[in-house]
C-alpha cells in the first residue's frame, strides 16, 4: 500500500503583519520534519523494528484466477493422504507398479525379528508361459499344475494384478510392525513360480507365518471371504502334522480381523459359514513346514464382490484385516 500522509490544510489569508525571524525559521523546518518522518516511515514502520516492507511482485497465477487465489500445483492437488486413488478413481483399479519397499524391517515394533512370507497368487505373465504353468509338479498327495493363471473379474480385472496390489499394501503395514517381509514373487519374473517353490521360499525363510492371498472364481451370486487350512496329510514329501495346530490359529486370526476390517461376511458357498476351509489338495499347503493359509478374499464373479475388490479404499482395508490377523497371531 502506498502512504497518504496527514492532510494538508488549505491556504490562509495572509496576516496583516510581516513576516519576522520565528516564520522564517518554521517555514524552513516543516519540509525537513515532514521529509524526515516520511522516510522512517517507509524504512522503520510504527514499530521501530521491522525491516523495510516492499511490495511482492504481481503472481501470475493469482492474476489468471477469478477469486484473486493462485491454482494449486500438480503436487498440492494429489497430496491427500489416498493419492489418486480416492473417488471416482476406486472404479479402475491402477496397473502401475508400485515402488517396492527396502525390504528391510522397521527400526522397532512389536513384530521385530519375526519373518512374514506373502505369496501373492498367480503372476501376471502365466498367461504367456503356458508351456511352464502346465508342467506337473509333486504335492505330495498327487501331481499338480505348476501354477495357473488365475481368475479375473467380468470386466478384465485380473487376480494376479489383486494379489499384488493387496500384498504390496500388507508389505507397507507389517513392515511398519517391525517385521521383516519376503514375498515369493513381485511380477519381477516371467512365470510362476511353480506351488512346490511358493512352499520351499516359506520354509527357506524359516517364516514364523506364511499367507497366500487370493480371490475365488466361483459362480454369480457366491460372495464373500474363506481361509483355507491345511489338512493333515503325510504323503510323499508333504508331511503338514506340525503345521495343522498353528496355521488354523492363523486363520482363525486372520478370519476375524478380514471380518472387522472389511465388514465383508464369510463365504456363502464354501466353510459353512466360518469363513474358514480345510483342503489337502493343494501344494502350497501340504509341502509347507511353516504355519501357512491361502486367503480368498472374495469372489471376482459375483456383481457385489467385483465392487469390492476393483476399489482401492477395500483393499486396503483387506490388507489391514489379513495383516492385523498377522500381527495377532505373531504376538500370541
Amino acid at each position: 500500500m502506498s502512504y497518504v500522509g496527514p492532510e494538508i490544510q488549505p491556504p490562509r489569508p495572509p496576516r496583516r503583519f510581516g513576516r519576522g525571524p520565528l516564520t522564517v525559521t518554521l517555514a524552513a523546518l516543516v519540509p525537513t520534519c515532514l521529509a524526515g518522518w516520511i522516510l522512517y516511515e517507509a524504512t522503520s514502520g510504527p514499530g521501530g523494528n521491522e525491516p523495510a516492507r516492499t511490495l511482492p511482485a504481481p503472481s501470475h497465477s493469482a492474476q489468471g484466477s477469478p477469486s484473486g487465489k493462485s491454482s494449486p500445483s500438480a503436487s498440492e492437488k494429489d497430496d491427500d493422504k489416498g493419492g489418486k486413488d480416492h473417488g471416482k478413481d476406486d472404479e479402475k483399479p491402477s496397473t502401475a507398479k508400485p515402488p517396492k519397499s527396502s525390504g528391510r524391517p522397521a527400526a522397532s515394533g512389536p513384530l521385530k525379528g519375526k519373518v512374514v512370507v506373502i505369496d501373492p497368487g498367480h503372476n501376471p505373465g502365466n498367461g504367456k508361459h503356458t508351456a511352464e504353468i502346465n508342467r506337473l509338479v509333486d504335492v505330495g498327495t498327487h501331481r499338480k499344475e505348476c501354477d495357473t493363471t488365475g481368475t479375473s473379474t467380468n470386466h478384465g480385472y485380473t487376480e494376479a494384478q489383486f494379489t499384488l496390489d493387496v500384498s504390496h499394501r500388507m508389505r507397507t503395514l507389517l513392515e511398519k510392525q517391525g517385521a521383516t517381509v519376503k514375498f515369493t514373487q513381485d511380477g519381477d519374473r516371467p512365470w510362476g513360480p511353480c506351488v512346490d517353490e511358493r512352499a520351499r521360499i516359506g520354509n527357506t525363510a524359516k517364516a514364523d507365518a506364511v499367507v497366500s492371498v487370493h480371490a475365488d472364481g466361483s459362480a454369480a451370486g457366491n460372495h464373500g471371504f474363506h481361509v483355507i487350512l491345511p489338512a493333515s496329510v503325510k504323503s510323499g514329501a508333504a508331511d503338514t502334522t506340525k503345521i495343522v495346530v498353528p496355521s488354523r490359529a492363523l486363520g482363525e486370526r486372520i478370519a476375524g480381523k478380514f471380518v472387522s476390517a472389511t465388514g465383508s461376511a464369510p463365504s456363502n458357498y464354501v466353510g459353512d459359514g466360518t469363513g474358514l476351509d480345510v483342503r489337502k489338495d493343494l501344494g502350497g499347503l501340504n509341502l509347507s513346514t511353516v504355519p501357512k493359509v491361502f486367503i480368498e478374499c472374495g469372489n471376482m464373479r459375483d456383481t457385489n464382490d467385483e465392487a469390492l475388490l476393483t476399489s482401492g479404499a477395500w483393499r486396503q482395508k483387506a490388507a489391514k484385516g489379513i495383516s492385523d490377523g498377522i500381527v495377532s497371531f505373531l504376538r500370541g
